[in-house]
């Protein structure tokens, strides 16, 4: 079966890693164009373009695939399939129908719940207790298609993005070998979506990321470890005596116990930084000043000295 891979970050070099790994033809890699990054603004190649070119895969970089002459390219390739997984372009039509059995995305959600660019960050930061990667058929809508093969995964109070983003493309790295297999033999089951519990998982914008401590601690907790550790949750607090700063919030805990504290008050430091919320508090035990590391809690006491009663405010 000759193949396309069309991905760009980490959770997509794993799956193009695995396919390597099972013998498969991998005729070209399409990923985004080096951007630049960095103090000197070097152009960096995404994950997928370093791990193609390491396998020596011809790659393509192009910016738009509405153009007449990328779509030619592409059809020339005489592909059975194309697999998609968090490319980051639209494929028209054309693309879509290129393939002599189509194009496949693998999507880290249960789909149609979680649409969109972030199905990971929002999964955690809606509460959700499970999730997992699904493969479907790629139509003309945002990730409308049919399903051919899943599998789920549980989201736990100790994962964060970073966490659950690794395991779903280990898992999605290991699902799509076994649906190429049974592609082959013809083995599958397109399944639609439902109508019914369709929700959009939108890119997160900075500004949604600053922490509202009025909120009930569940939200705030499911907020925290949801958007560790990009861009990351952020509040800013005075150590004792100084300006405040922008400090994020790495991993938390939500406690259910009143604290009697208005929102955003400093509880207590003995344990982690306990701080009150609407309705509970959280306990923050891993956190990052501008410029430095992120470190535990008690680490981050020993260099930013705060006492109970000092209050997270926003910059204002």
């Amino acid at each position: 079966m000759r193949l396309a891979f069309m991905g760009t970050p980490d959770f997509a070099a794993r799956s193009l890693a695995e396919l390597v790994a099972d013998g498969r033809e991998i005729a070209c890699v399409y990923t985004r164009a080096p951007k630049p990054s960095g103090r000197g603004k070097k152009l960096h190649k995404s994950p997928v373009h370093q791990l193609a070119e390491k396998f020596g895969i011809d790659v393509r970089t192009p910016k738009s695939l509405r153009r007449e002459e990328e779509q030619d390219a592409f059809k020339a390739l005489d592909l059975d399939a194309a697999i998609v997984v968090a490319y980051g372009l639209i494929l028209p039509l054309p693309i879509l129908g290129a393939p002599r059995l189509g194009c496949f995305n693998l999507h880290g959600s249960l789909l149609p719940r979680w649409r969109g660019a972030a199905p990971i960050q929002r999964a955690i930061m809606a509460g959700d207790t499970e999730t997992g990667v699904q493969v479907m058929r790629m139509e003309e809508g945002l990730d409308t298609g049919p399903v051919l093969l899943s599998e789920t995964a549980t989201i736990t109070k100790a994962d964060t993005a970073g966490s659950l983003h690794d395991r779903l493309a280990d898992i999605g790295a290991q699902l799509l070998p076994r649906f190429l297999a049974a592609l082959e033999r013809g083995g599958l089951q397109e399944v639609p979506q439902p109508g019914e519990g369709v929700t959009y998982a939108e890119k997160i914008s900075s500004a949604e990321a600053q922490i509202n401590w009025s909120a009930p601690a569940f939200e705030i907790d499911c907020m925290i470890r949801g958007l560790s550790p990009f861009p990351g949750a952020f509040s800013f607090l005075a150590a004792d005596g100084k300006d405040p700063e922008r400090l994020k919030l790495l991993f938390s805990e939500a406690l259910a116990e009143p604290t009697g504290k208005a929102p955003g008050t400093v509880v207590s430091v003995d344990n982690g930084l306990v701080v009150a919320c609407g309705q509970g508090a959280v306990r923050l035990s891993q956190l990052q000043r501008p410029g430095k590391k992120s470190q535990p809690a008690e680490e981050f006491l020993k260099g930013f000295t705060v006492s109970p009663g000092a209050v997270f405010k926003s910059k204002d």
